[in-house]
């Protein structure tokens, strides 16, 4: 398995969690309430291109009956898939069949981290997948070991790391890399569970 970051394959594949399962962006309990902006526009199915209606076959008879967020993702993952090549659509495939094999709370916990990537900024994302790209160039025991230094540190210590890495990492925000980061000797992304 590459283990490089793949970000179209990624984004199919939650794509097509997303459509299988409920939404999942919600709030934290005490969270400010969202500007209230106005409801995204559907997508008609008679506007998919004839291979878009194909890869989403599967919800052409309830197409009208999803939400727009829902049509918007599912028509936007079809464009994706449709320009990976064959090993690209193979890793995505697996990549999908070891999620499904998930239990339901880890699946959950998956997706909340990924809606909180989703709401970083544009230039917050380049540099979580620029640190995921140096944590995974890192040696397999090396990131196992840190990856097991993050789940036996207390809450206060990982405080203390995450607030080191903003520190060494200016203009880092709550939801950058440095915010996740394993111990502060470290530059990469958070430790995978």
């Amino acid at each position: 398995m590459d283990n490089r970051w793949r970000p179209l394959a990624l984004t199919v594949v939650v794509v097509l969690m997303a459509a299988g399962a409920p939404s999942f962006a919600q709030q934290p309990p005490g969270a400010p309430a969202a500007p209230v902006s106005a409801p995204p526009a559907g997508v008609g199915w008679s506007s998919l291109s004839p291979d878009q209606q194909r890869v989403l076959s599967q919800f052409g008879s309830q197409w009208n009956t999803l939400p727009p967020e829902r049509q918007q993702a599912l028509a936007h993952g079809s464009d994706r898939w449709l320009g990976m090549s064959d090993t690209q659509r193979d890793q995505a495939r697996e990549r999908f069949s070891r999620w499904r094999a998930l239990p339901p709370e880890q699946r959950q916990a998956l997706r909340s981290r990924w809606q909180r990537f989703q709401d970083l900024p544009p230039g917050e994302q380049a540099r979580a997948r620029e640190s995921y790209r140096r944590f995974q160039q890192l040696p397999p025991e090396r990131r196992e070991m840190l990856r097991q230094q993050w789940r036996n540190a207390t809450p206060a210590q990982r405080q203390q790391w995450v607030e080191r890495a903003r520190a060494q990492h200016p203009g880092h925000g709550p939801g950058a890399p440095g915010a996740h980061m394993a111990p502060p000797h470290v530059s990469g992304p958070p430790p995978h569970h």
